[in-house]
């Protein structure tokens, strides 16, 4: 047996232990504290992320109302990017934490690989079309002023860069919170997080790039950061590998993936349809002024959610692993405590920000006018801020179990059968009020949808549970085989299938 031979067979006996000790981990670790330790390290690297986007607003608010209003017309862009993105990570991550559910490896491998291969593609294809058609899109996202589309177009410039690595770090960041490694995702995204606030003063002050600094900055960030989490996987600190023989190159992985993630694809480009439809309002209502408070509360808003997604995300592999391993009981247990936990941290940042909304505001160079718009927007959106976890929760649900049709229709409904009316009819009947108060109201109404879909989820969940301890109680349960025998006895585990 030569050298390479024995490395090989060692790598994989490391990788197997990996395995099998996540597995139990993840089947055998209480509920609390299995979500606390997954969950804060995603919820903590979102806020950074969030809080990084704000300082750019921050510094980029200096330079004046249309700058900052310019800002704000890219979330539409950057929610197309994360649209993608998420669609392959969301869909990769679900699957990938299914599949290690049932101790198929092989098929984690090649789900991560070809999740990967197909973002790096889009992520070009984002690059080659923004890159063309630059002017007319950011006209679209609501650059009207010749210098607000000025601002625009040199931000986004060098967003459409960093697009591949985004839509790839997304991918890398829910593999590794799919297989339990909530920490070294934090890691990757805290990096980039600090360079980019760091770069920001620097490009835009120092060496006078203005806007297009605040764009730089990300862009250098972004790539950065996704070579932090690729080392992650290239230095076998993983359970799944990432390999260029492990890319498929059958259609039906490339659909699994795709259309498990295409609820999170509708949650995003919604999003951006929002972005689009609101900043076209606000303008119209209040002029660069509007745009600029607006850019900001979403901003504060993105912060806020993104507790509630940093809580769920840790969730998700609890959810995708225990369902797997039938262990119907646990994925009870954490929905009912991700949904509080996540809930009481809402009430707690939504109280916070409206009580603090007017030296939020200040903190911003923005103008009388965008201040007052912004204050109310914020205070308006405290409101509904303890309803979002609801939704998303059931969604996700949903999502990771397989069930796309109701995972999809709960993706769609905050946005799409709320927020868009919402912002469509409102602003017509109360002008400035109706657009600060749409997000408010459409978060309202989409909390109230949730609730039928999440008693079904229960339903479900208890009719499955009941199901296996009947078959226990009968003796019907079976170990699949020998190779169970050992998950079996160190964690009672019954492997029926």
């Amino acid at each position: 047996m030569n050298e390479q031979t024995v490395n090989n067979a060692a790598e994989e006996t490391a990788v197997i232990e990996r395995e099998r000790k996540q597995f139990v981990k993840m089947t055998q670790t209480p509920i609390p504290r299995l979500i606390i330790g997954l969950g804060i390290p995603t919820m903590l690297s979102m806020m950074v992320t969030s809080l990084y986007n704000l300082a750019d607003t921050a510094f980029v608010s200096s330079l004046g109302d249309p700058a900052t209003a310019a800002i704000s017309n890219l979330l539409a862009l950057m929610s197309i990017i994360q649209a993608i993105g998420f669609t392959y990570g969301m869909g990769s991550g679900s699957i990938v934490s299914s599949l290690l559910g049932k101790r198929d490896r092989e098929g984690a491998d090649r789900t991560a690989s070809s999740a990967l291969f197909i973002a790096a593609s889009s992520g070009l294809l984002i690059t080659t079309v923004g890159l063309i058609f630059i002017e007319p899109i950011m006209k679209l996202f609501g650059a009207s002023s010749a210098e607000t589309l000025k601002y625009a177009k040199d931000y986004a410039l060098y967003i459409l860069i960093a697009a591949p690595f985004m839509c790839m770090s997304y991918v890398l960041n829910n593999v590794l919170r799919a297989e339990g490694k909530a920490v070294f995702s934090m890691v990757g995204l805290i990096v980039g997080a600090i360079i980019n606030v760091g770069l920001d003063p620097v490009l835009i002050f120092g060496f006078h790039m203005e806007v297009a600094g605040a764009g730089l900055a990300t862009c250098i960030s972004q790539i950065i950061s996704f070579g932090v989490l690729l080392f992650v996987f290239l230095s076998k600190k993983t359970v799944v590998r990432l390999r260029f023989k492990a890319i498929d190159r059958k259609f039906i992985t490339y659909w699994k993936i795709i259309s498990t993630g295409f609820p999170s694809f509708c949650r995003q480009i919604l999003a951006s349809i929002c972005t689009t439809l609101l900043n076209n309002v606000a303008k119209q209502y209040g002029g660069d002024a509007a745009q600029a408070a607006l850019g900001v509360v979403n901003k504060m808003f993105m912060l806020a959610f993104s507790i509630s997604l940093g809580i769920g995300q840790g969730y998700q592999p609890v959810l995708g692993y225990n369902h797997s391993a039938k262990r119907y009981d646990r994925v009870r247990s954490g929905y009912l405590f991700t949904l509080a936990f996540s809930t009481a941290l809402m009430i707690v940042f939504a109280a916070a920000c409206a009580i603090f909304a007017p030296l939020i505001m200040r903190a911003f160079s923005l103008s009388d006018k965008a201040r007052e718009i912004g204050t109310m927007t914020l205070r308006l959106q405290c409101i509904s801020m303890p309803l979002l976890p609801l939704n998303f929760m059931a969604g996700l649900s949903y999502q990771v179990v397989g069930n796309k049709a109701l995972a999809s229709l709960l993706s769609i409904s905050r946005q799409g059968l709320f927020y868009i009316p919402a912002v469509l009819i409102l602003p017509a009947i109360w002008q400035i009020f109706g657009v600060e108060s749409s997000q408010m109201f459409s978060d309202i109404f989409a909390f109230f949808f949730a609730i039928p879909f999440t008693v079904i989820f229960f339903k479900d969940l208890r009719k499955k549970q009941e199901q296996i301890e009947t078959k226990n109680e009968k003796g019907e349960g079976q170990v699949c085989d020998e190779t169970d025998i050992g998950f079996k006895m160190e964690q009672d585990f019954n492997c029926d299938m």
